[in-house]
């Protein structure tokens, strides 16, 4: 019989940058991916939070926020295209957005290609709604920016409890 494979999150540890920084590559190209550099320094920024996920030993997942007072932004949400539609970005943006609270954010915003429709779904989901578009953004698209509030402590979600 064979053993289950076993999914962790974490959080991210400078150890992680590069191979994290080649899934940022592989989910969003080189426009738009974020380098080792990046991830290696957010890894050790107080103002940040990032989380991976680990299946079987192999990072399939990342997602990250800077955090400034009562705001926060997510500047990363990234899944292995072969590890997509399993529910692990949801999982992710849950543990994110309840490690954001507990600092002490009540609003969260991002950015996201209109393109991108699964995750914009995805964020819908989680009561972000659409506030403005900012031209060109990305090379060679404009930007949703998205963001949510949190009033009064309300709306952790008690589900993978960070």
């Amino acid at each position: 019989m064979g053993e289950k494979a076993r999914t962790e999150f974490r959080k991210l540890t400078p150890d992680d940058a590069e191979i994290v920084a080649e899934l940022d590559f592989k989910c969003f190209g080189a426009n738009d991916a974020c380098n080792s550099k990046y991830f290696f320094k957010s890894a050790q920024d107080e103002r940040k939070e990032f989380w991976v996920c680990e299946h079987d030993g192999k990072i399939i997942a990342c997602a990250g926020a800077e955090i400034n007072s009562d705001t926060a932004e997510i500047e990363s949400l990234a899944v292995d295209p072969e590890y997509r539609r399993q529910g692990i970005a949801t999982i992710l943006l849950i543990k994110l957005i309840n490690a954001i609270k507990k600092r002490g954010a009540t609003f969260i915003i991002l950015e996201v290609r209109p393109s991108n429709k699964a995750a914009i779904e995805l964020y819908k989901g989680f009561g972000f709604q659409i506030v403005e578009r900012e031209k060109d953004y990305y090379l060679d698209e404009d930007a949703w920016i998205m963001a949510r509030e949190f009033l009064d402590g309300q709306d952790y979600f008690q589900t993978y409890d960070a």
